[in-house]
């Protein structure tokens, strides 16, 4: 039990009427009889010690991948590293490295295919190698630590340049944990930050920058299966190429992207020959710069889309990009694809949710309304966490889909239940003006509260029977299907063969996944 689950267990235990006295002597008592054993003890310190050391090498490695990856791309060259790797104590420990490799692949298979390390990869393959030694793990680690820390140098000004570009990358992904399951944050900050760099890094270069999806091509399938829609772009751009679309058969270097899966970069794109130009004003002897395209992959590298940079804008005569500034880019183009599927894991969170509340409303209708709020990290320095409002549905039917604004717990003192049910992670019940609230998390991965449901069910102290059970079974079947949609997200997880017919943009159904863990419950009954 960590603090607020012991805190919510004794709150349960003595009831919400009893006296202070009482309390006073429930606490003397367990002060008293709670006894700890020397191996209780021992196995309590080795777990806190194992809890630490492994903070202090994830630390540690993240330190370090930064440190070689300078440019702030994402990833690390598989190859580059091996090769490094295998001059470790003078070559002797090749068999090692050729074994941890094996393993490495076979846990990420798209490593073999794209060669390319991300953080976690990178600290499970020095895990790899570790544990082929005959040596103590954690002083192979540190071992291997030190070699590959030495192994580069890097300048201040390169150090300085690395640090400023990684604030820009994490206010990608800290714009879509803070959105409200909205993408727009997100788009603004990718352009931000590539502007930004641009002007810091990039000798002040203009810049114009635009995201394209890959989308089913319904209305035109004789022009090809799939097109690009582009979705977002610089404002100066947005009359020329915001909701244009790119099919196969027309100009440009997209498609060839996203076929090889590798930045294209057209250094002088008056000389290319193929390049689609959105902007038709402007004249042909101005249509002078470069252009980069860049694939978007997803968590196990399939391509859903592009982002691309160009410098039309620019009448400067060097406006090349080069090889530092391709590499953040590809950096962006990573960090947006997270924080995209992030948003998209949040969409079918809700979806599942809608779902599952219209499947429960028939069934238990003295429940009078149930809002779902979404945990998102808190951006002041009183509190890490805060709640957003997503969904209010009610026993008439009503449903509002909605995204408020976000509620603190200094804020709203009548609503603590539900900083509790956050902080616990546990079902919590409370009575607020006379009317009963049961508080119930939908826990991530990792247990911590990832959304939180609301129950209001008024004036009655508890559920029917009957409609209690449905909505166990309900809480149940949601839990199932959130726990399947975040595996999803994870980059050595392949996608289960669930229902890989309902698909929308690679993402799964969400709604039928929660019929599909009911039915599957039903199933076990039978």
């Amino acid at each position: 039990l960590n603090l607020p689950q012991f805190v919510q267990l004794m709150e349960i235990f003595v009831g919400e009427d009893i006296s202070l006295p009482t309390v006073k002597r429930l606490i003397a008592f367990i002060k008293e009889e709670y006894k700890q054993t020397e191996e209780e003890k021992m196995e309590q310190l080795k777990k806190v010690h194992r809890i630490s050391r492994l903070a202090q090498r994830k630390l540690l490695l993240e330190a370090l991948f930064e440190k070689w990856d300078i440019n702030a791309s994402g990833f690390l060259d598989l190859e580059e590293v091996d090769v490094v790797l295998s001059t470790f104590k003078e070559g002797m420990e090749k068999e090692a490295l050729r074994k941890a490799k094996k393993h490495l692949c076979s846990r990420y298979p798209q490593l073999s295919r794209v060669g390319k390390l991300s953080p976690k990869a990178f600290q499970a393959f020095l895990e790899l190698i570790a544990s082929e030694f005959a040596s103590d793990e954690d002083e192979a680690i540190d071992n291997l630590v030190e070699f590959l820390t030495t192994s580069v140098e890097r300048s201040h000004a390169e150090c300085l340049q690395s640090l400023t570009r990684r604030k820009w990358l994490h206010s990608i992904q800290q714009a879509a944990e803070t959105s409200g399951a909205s993408v727009e944050p997100v788009y603004k900050a990718v352009f931000k930050a590539l502007s930004q760099d641009a002007e810091a890094h990039g000798d002040n270069k203009k810049i114009s920058a635009y995201i394209a999806l890959l989308e089913e091509n319904q209305l035109s399938p004789e022009r090809g299966q799939i097109l690009l829609h582009y979705v977002a772009c610089t404002a100066d751009d947005a009359p020329y190429v915001l909701n244009q679309t790119l099919y196969r058969d027309m100009k440009g270097v997209s498609f060839a992207a996203v076929e090889e899966g590798k930045p294209i970069h057209v250094p002088r794109v008056q000389l290319h020959g193929n390049i689609r130009f959105w902007n038709h004003d402007r004249p042909v002897e101005e249509r002078k710069g470069s252009l980069l395209v860049l694939p978007l992959h997803d968590a196990r590298w399939r391509v859903f889309g592009i982002l691309g940079l160009d410098t039309l804008r620019d009448q400067c005569e060097k406006t090349i990009f080069l090889t530092h500034e391709i590499s953040f880019y590809q950096g962006v183009s990573h960090a947006f694809s997270k924080a995209y599927h992030h948003i998209c894991t949040l969409e079918n969170v809700l979806q599942m949710t809608v779902t599952a509340l219209d499947w429960l409303y028939p069934k238990a209708p003295s429940i009078h309304t149930v809002i779902m709020y979404l945990v998102e990290p808190g951006k002041d320095k009183t509190c890490d966490y805060a709640l957003r409002k997503m969904i209010t549905t009610d026993n008439t039917g009503q449903k509002d889909i909605h995204s408020s604004p976000v509620l603190l717990r200094k804020e709203n003192l009548l609503r603590d239940y539900l900083c509790k049910c956050v902080e616990s992670s546990e079902v919590i019940r409370a009575s607020v003006c006379g009317e009963y609230h049961i508080a119930v998390p939908l826990r991530d991965l990792s247990g911590r509260a990832l959304g939180i449901f609301d129950i209001s069910i008024r004036h009655h102290q508890k559920l029917p029977p009957h409609e209690d059970k449905d909505l166990q079974k309900m809480l149940k079947m949601a839990q199932a299907a959130c726990s399947e949609i975040l595996k999803t997200s994870l980059e050595e997880i392949e996608p289960a063969c669930v229902l890989e017919a309902e698909h929308m943009a690679n993402l799964r159904d969400a709604g039928i996944l929660f019929h599909w863990f009911m039915l599957q419950d039903l199933r076990e009954c039978v």
